[in-house]
């Protein structure tokens, strides 16, 4: 998704601490792992984020997840752009998951296709991951540093609301991986982070993502403190609690290459200020 937005943060809105506080630096044993999204959309962001690579890999990093969306207008349809991506995201030397934006399917000429082809490049990632079973292979599951990491297929724009019959099968599948997930984050009390595309709290015409604020409602409430939510899709950085006991991060996007670090060390996770480039 598009945003007008182009002004980068003030420097109070940067840190974020999420469990327990502030975190100091973390030692070699801690978790730590790369999070961006919404880039790269031209060729002039191509080139940047090829910088940002050079720095993520001098960086001790578990995995890295791009929750979606890798080219403007219509190049996210493009089978060259997404196999040229391909190739930019394996010049990381991190494990790297990727999760489906809206335009890379949602807003193209023929969505069910363009899913199939993402799916053909991206659903095998190296990190060793747990995958829903059926055709949803973009929804995986992986447990690390005391914590369970979910990634949902849920785009932006109004997640397909509009086509009834596929935005309910969907959800079927992500509501019940979530459920899924949460059960088994929650008796060993550990934070469940749930990774996507859409920003779900936008107001629009035709809501598409009431079901899933639902959900994440009662895992707040079930589990408060320990839900997270990252996701991209309006492009400006968000640190909040849009819902009671679910804390949020909206990565930067487009026209701003740049990435997060998270780090886990004990029962706390806290996120970086955003690396830019």
């Amino acid at each position: 998704m598009r945003s007008p937005f182009s002004a980068r943060p003030t420097a109070s809105r940067l840190a974020l601490a999420l469990l327990l506080g502030g975190c100091a630096s973390v030692p070699p044993s801690g978790l730590v792992f790369g999070v961006l999204g919404d880039t790269p959309y031209n060729s002039a962001e191509v080139q940047r984020l090829d910088t940002l690579i050079d720095d993520m890999n001098q960086e001790r990093l578990d995995f890295v997840v791009h929750v979606g969306d890798i080219g403007g207008g219509r190049l996210g349809c493009s089978d060259a752009w997404l196999a040229a991506r391909k190739r930019q995201f394996a010049r990381l030397k991190h494990k790297f998951v990727l999760i489906p934006g809206d335009n890379e399917w949602l807003d193209c000429k023929d969505p069910p296709g363009r899913l199939a082809a993402w799916r053909a490049l991206f659903c095998a990632p190296a990190l060793a991951v747990e995958v829903q079973a059926g055709e949803y292979c973009e929804h995986m599951r992986w447990t690390m540093g005391g914590a369970l990491f979910v990634t949902l297929n849920v785009p932006g724009h109004d997640n397909n609301v509009r086509n009834a019959a596929e935005h309910a099968h969907r959800m079927a599948a992500v509501l019940a991986w979530l459920d899924e997930s949460a059960a088994l984050a929650q008796p060993r009390g550990a934070t469940l982070v749930v990774l996507m595309q859409a920003n779900p709290f936008l107001t629009v015409p035709r809501d598409g993502f009431a079901a899933l604020r639902e959900r994440l409602a009662a895992l707040g409430e079930r589990m408060p403190g320990k839900v997270i939510l990252v996701h991209g899709d309006t492009h400006v950085y968000h640190d909040d609690e849009p819902i009671a006991g679910v804390h949020r991060l909206e990565v930067w996007g487009s026209p701003i290459v740049s990435w997060l670090r998270g780090q886990i060390e004990g029962a706390e996770l806290s996120f970086s200020a955003p690396h830019y480039r």
